[in-house]
C-alpha cells in the first residue's frame, strides 16, 4: 500500500487584511510556482478569490493579518487561505448564476478538484482551502474534473457547498 506524501509547502506569507494584498497574493503564488507552471493562473485565480472572500465575509480588520499557504503534492496544488472567520456567517456556494457579486467559491469549484473549509474553533478563524489539478488533464471524456479528496489529512473539514 502506498503511503501518502505529505504536501510540501513552496510559499505561505501573513498579509494585511486589505484589498491590496489580493493583487500581491496572486504575484506570490506566481513566484512560488513559477510562471512556467501549467497550473499557475488557476492557483493565483484561487488565492486571489480565497483572499477576497476572507477580506469579504470574515470579521478580519485592515490590522489583522491573513495567511496564504500553497503546497504541492501527488500532482495537486493545494491553496489555502486563513482568516479570523466570521461570527455571522460561513462560506457557501452561492447558487445565483446571474448575481454580481458572490461567485468566488463557484469560481473555485470550477478550477479545482475539491474545496472545503475549517473551522479552527470559536475565536479561532477557519481556512478555505481548494486542491487544483497540477497538470493539465488530458483532452478527452477521462479529462472531467471530478471531485477528488485532497491526499492530506484534514481536521474539521466541512464539504463542499457546505453552510
Amino acid at each position: 500500500m502506498k503511503a501518502s506524501v505529505e504536501p510540501k509547502v513552496v510559499g505561505s506569507i501573513d498579509l494585511a487584511a486589505i484589498r491590496e494584498s489580493v493583487s500581491r497574493a496572486r504575484a506570490e503564488v506566481r513566484r512560488w510556482l513559477g510562471d512556467d507552471h501549467p497550473s499557475v493562473e488557476d492557483a493565483a485565480l484561487a488565492a486571489s478569490e480565497l483572499l477576497t472572500n476572507a477580506l469579504c465575509h470574515s470579521n478580519a480588520r485592515p490590522y489583522d493579518l491573513i495567511g496564504l499557504t500553497v503546497a504541492v503534492t501527488d500532482g495537486v496544488i493545494y491553496v489555502e487561505v486563513r482568516d479570523p472567520g466570521s461570527t455571522f456567517s460561513a462560506p457557501y456556494l452561492r447558487q445565483e448564476p446571474e448575481a454580481e457579486t458572490g461567485r468566488g467559491l463557484l469560481i473555485i469549484s470550477k478550477i479545482s478538484q475539491d474545496w472545503g473549509v475549517r473551522e479552527h474553533g470559536r475565536g479561532l478563524g477557519r481556512t478555505v482551502w481548494c486542491a487544483i489539478r497540477a497538470v493539465p488533464p488530458s483532452p478527452g471524456p477521462s479529462a472531467a474534473r471530478g471531485p477528488r479528496r485532497p491526499s492530506a489529512p484534514r481536521a474539521h473539514t466541512v464539504r463542499r457547498g457546505a453552510s
